[in-house]
């Protein structure tokens, strides 16, 4: 007998012990999916709504389009109610696909383009009466510790958060299929490190920004002037209009993507599937908003506005700046020191 020849034979030997053991199974033992007991065979009436099922009189489009809508049932296998079937995922697949992956680099690559115009048509917003070579204290080492420290762990969630969502679409037909996997699977890894941090440094941040960016009447003056964007005078305190809705949109947007990452990091804590299907909608759409404002933050805080950086850097501005952007807190601080001093003549007289 050749090898072929036993293999075959032992191959027939082992179907028909099979086909033995399963015929002498009980009948209840041989499947667990079964009608239920009160489940009616419609086989021989003719009136049956449907062909021959054992759903009643009840078709198999309506049982099924029920089931799809998360209508409530009960399985033979268990007493328990539930949805049999979720079909929430489809939708969020194509939303995803459709929607976040297919536009949210666009919408990124145009403001970077507009930002491009505008430089190139307006150039940057130097100071009109030039340096005056007099500082002003604004910021403390806190304070720019702080921006500082939210500003690098965005910039690197931001950069990581892109390539774990666009890299198979935008670096795959560059660096290759497996240069983008081991790239994404670091990106994910530094992703999840690093993204407690950011809630550290947004909580940071409110702690040390928020007095003083409470809207105000002179807010909406600089609203109509859209903040000398396009030239002309606007007066502002510490803050004005455009620095505040950044401010607010930060803490706002990214308690939002903040909840929502935590969500996505311990999805066990989350039952029900939609938590996170959400999440991972709000966070992409978060991520997006807070980057393309970012982007006009960082423009109008460097190469944008003369003077503007020195404020982060050197934690003081110069005087002409101070009186052509802010000029209404510039007014607070010189009679501030004016004040004191005056006291401090007074105490040493």
């Amino acid at each position: 007998m050749t090898a072929r020849a036993g293999l075959s034979l032992l191959l027939v030997l082992l179907f028909a012990f099979w086909l033995a053991l399963l015929s002498g199974l009980p009948a209840q033992a041989q499947s667990s999916v079964r009608a239920p007991d009160t489940a009616v065979n419609t086989f021989d009436d003719p009136n049956a709504d449907g062909p021959p099922n054992t759903l009643g009189t009840e078709s198999r489009s309506a049982f099924w389009s029920a089931l799809k809508q998360g209508e409530i049932a009960t399985t033979s296998s268990s007493t328990a109610d539930g949805k049999v079937m979720q079909t929430l995922g489809e939708q969020w697949r194509l939303f995803r696909t459709q929607y976040i992956l297919k536009y949210s680099g666009w919408v990124l690559v145009a403001v970077v383009g507009l930002l491009m115009l505008y430089y190139l048509i307006r150039g940057p917003m130097k100071i009109k009466d030039g340096r005056s070579g007099k500082m002003v204290h604004r910021f403390s080492t806190a304070h720019r510790v702080a921006h500082w420290f939210i500003a690098f762990v965005f910039l690197f969630l931001a950069l990581s958060g892109f390539v774990i969502m666009l890299g198979r679409p935008v670096l795959t037909p560059i660096i290759g299929r497996d240069a983008n996997a081991v790239l994404t699977s670091a990106a994910l890894q530094g992703h999840n490190l690093f993204g407690p941090l950011f809630i550290f440094g947004l909580i940071w941040i409110f702690v040390k920004f928020v007095r003083g960016n409470f809207f105000q009447m002179v807010d909406f003056k600089w609203i109509f002037k859209l903040g000398g964007l396009f030239g002309g005078h606007v007066s502002s305190k510490k803050f004005n209009f455009g620095e505040k809705s950044w401010f607010w949109l930060l803490v706002i947007v990214g308690s939002v993507m903040s909840i929502s990452g935590l969500i996505m990091l311990f999805p066990w804590l989350f039952e029900d599937l939609r938590f996170l299907q959400v999440s991972t909608i709000l966070h992409a759409f978060g991520a997006v908003t807070l980057l393309a404002v970012a982007l006009g933050h960082i423009y109008i805080g460097s190469v944008g506005m003369e003077g503007s950086l020195d404020s982060m850097v050197k934690g003081e501005v110069d005087e002409n700046w101070a009186k052509e952007h802010h000029d209404l807190w510039y007014e607070e601080v010189v009679g501030k020191t004016a004040a004191t001093t005056s006291d401090n003549k007074g105490e040493s007289a």
